[in-house]
């Protein structure tokens, strides 16, 4: 699910106006080909973002948001944001680190019993800690429901329960710590953590100490209330040239702290500028996550570059805490994608310069694949060239 750069945008040293130039360009090429490959693709609808030092410098929408009823996007849109939802439970975990409640190093088992049921051949499963789920490296499977042939299955797992009573026949695939291994599973046990030692629902708790907190009162987990159901957009798959429906507003369960999160682009600007760190809010942003727990979850943890779970990886990339870091061209990446049920979503920030990139997509081109060859869809490389953009932006 995440992307990083194939090639990099090659801008010499030259005056201010010369940068400008090579900026507004790069956007004129970005934008002929995000409409054609669009296009193309058959994908209805698409929104790209830049944000820079807090502001949004570039909104782009484009399509419709529902193809039948033939309603376009603009910028109340509501997408899906799959796993970019994981970047929040990463922020929770550390939230209660900051707060005294836990250790990044603690064994998941302490606040999560249950999963001393998993079967680990490598060793004792009390040993898997928190910061290893964080980077994905602790040895659990990818998919959390390895179910779904039958409309009757639900479209992920409802309750805790229906978990707990799979650990008994879920077996750690690699020792943990020793490399990376995309988890879906590893994230929903984070979200347990966060309900158990919080008190609340996992909805409840990010939307009182992210959501409300940066002024996101768009933004929600699972079904649309009714207020926001005219801005949902649909979702498609487009399988042998044909755009189908997707099922509309699915509830992602027990694992909505692996992927539940819906929101529009101007929601998700304003997190960006969160994550880049907003001067002129610097002082609330730090009541969220003060700036060094950010910076530290940007710290490379292990190398993610050769598992291919998630779709476009290049070999240079690490796996940070809920987040991926990379490089290109002198400028450093930080970003997670998200993709799931039709959407696929991309966030993208070069912290060093805070710039940052949203694109979001109501269609899917190609179901998820664990192989390189997913690599090559319309979105990825719409999603490459949104990278290009950003680093022109950055030397500006």
């Amino acid at each position: 699910m995440l992307r990083w750069i194939a090639a990099a945008l090659v801008l010499t040293a030259s005056p201010a106006a010369a940068e400008e130039a090579g900026f507004d360009k790069a956007l004129s090429d970005f934008r002929a080909l995000h409409r054609s490959e669009a296009g193309r693709a058959n994908i209805a609808g698409s929104s790209f973002y830049v944000v820079r030092d807090g502001r949004t410098v570039v909104a782009d929408h484009l399509g419709e948001q529902d193809a039948d009823a033939h309603v376009p996007v603009d910028a109340r849109t509501i997408y899906h944001w799959a796993s970019i939802t994981k970047t929040m439970t990463g922020i929770a975990i550390m939230q209660l680190r900051d707060r005294g409640l836990l250790s990044l190093d603690d064994p998941i088992v302490r606040y999560v019993p249950e999963l001393a049921a998993v079967h680990n051949p490598h060793g004792d499963t009390g040993a898997i800690t928190l910061r290893q789920l964080m980077s994905h490296s602790a040895g659990f499977r990818s998919g959390t429901w390895p179910w779904r042939d039958h409309d009757w299955q639900p479209f992920e797992p409802k309750g805790w329960p229906q978990l707990a009573a799979m650990l008994p026949y879920t077996q750690v695939e690699f020792e943990p710590g020793s490399r990376f291994g995309y988890s879906n599973p590893g994230i929903v046990y984070l979200g347990q953590v966060i309900e158990r030692l919080s008190g609340e629902d996992y909805e409840v708790y990010i939307d009182k100490n992210i959501l409300k907190p940066l002024g996101m009162h768009d933004s929600y987990f699972d079904r649309t209330p009714p207020h926001l159901l005219p801005h949902r957009s649909h979702s498609y798959h487009v399988r042998e040239g044909k755009r189908i429906a997707a099922p509309f507003d699915v509830d992602t369960g027990v694992t909505v702290s692996n992927g539940g999160l819906n929101a529009p682009m101007p929601d998700m600007a304003k997190y960006v500028a969160f994550l880049l760190g907003d001067p002129v809010r610097q002082a609330d942003h730090d009541l969220v996550l003060r700036r060094s727990s950010i910076e530290e979850m940007w710290m490379p943890q292990i190398a993610a570059g050769d598992d291919f779970t998630q779709g476009r990886m290049a070999k240079t990339t690490q796996s940070g805490l809920s987040f991926f870091i990379d490089r290109g061209a002198g400028v450093r990446f930080v970003g997670h994608n998200g993709d799931q049920n039709g959407f696929r979503a991309y966030l993208s920030l070069c912290p060093d310069q805070r710039v940052g990139s949203l694109l979001a997509f109501n269609t899917e081109t190609r179901g998820v694949q664990n192989s390189p060859a997913n690599r090559d869809t319309a979105e990825s490389r719409i999603a490459l060239a949104t990278d290009r953009l950003c680093e022109a932006l950055a030397r500006r």
